[in-house]
């Protein structure tokens, strides 16, 4: 099943609609890559990645009489998964401030660095940095968050991120604008609150 040549998906489909268990299962099997790497790219913590993959998979068979074939069914299939994503990263509790005590050693060493403008760090401190920089982003609402680690992180085009999102070019680059301006705001008053 692997071959995208040889997955019928229309067929699938229509055999699923007619409660076909192991077209079913066929279907799970060829949308898990996608649905898996968008839950990774956009797991909340505390969410174990599986139970939040069958979370969508559940929608997607429980909303398929919507599907009206508007949009390629991957598509909608990963916009049922970024929506589910962001429900669960709103539903976690957000702490009111983010505090320099809150960083690990090497996160407020690669934070120390970047504000001394030391530029001769480790392996160890790319990690801290990456570590760093998504607490940054946990700060956000879920769609800024989003918005930024798809146009930063993961370096989709506008129109990519439209397609995930459902949402137009304007709004993308307006959220992704303001969503920089308020990362660079957290990171200031780390700053500030670390002298």
């Amino acid at each position: 099943m692997s071959d995208e040549t040889a997955f019928d998906l229309v067929g699938c489909l229509q055999r699923v609609r007619r409660s076909d268990q192991l077209a079913a299962r066929e279907l799970v099997e060829h949308l898990y890559p996608l649905v898996i790497r968008i839950v990774r790219a956009h797991l909340p913590r505390r969410v174990a990645e599986e139970d939040l993959a069958q979370e969508v998979f559940m929608k997607m068979f429980s909303r398929l009489e919507q599907y009206q074939g508007a949009v390629p069914f991957p598509h909608w299939v990963s916009r049922i998964a970024v929506t589910t994503c962001i429900d669960h990263l709103r539903a976690q509790k957000r702490r009111p401030e983010f505090r320099w005590a809150d960083l690990s050693e090497n996160e407020a060493d690669v934070l120390d660095a970047v504000l001394t403008n030391e530029s001769d760090r480790g392996p160890d401190d790319t990690l801290a940095a990456h570590e760093l920089v998504h607490k940054l982003l946990d700060q956000l609402k879920p769609a800024d968050r989003l918005v930024l680690q798809l146009l930063d992180l993961e370096q989709k085009t506008i129109a990519e991120i439209s397609t995930i999102t459902g949402w137009n070019n304007s709004l993308i680059k307006v959220r992704a604008f303001r969503a920089r301006r308020k990362l660079q705001k957290l990171f200031l008053e780390l700053q500030r609150k670390e002298r």
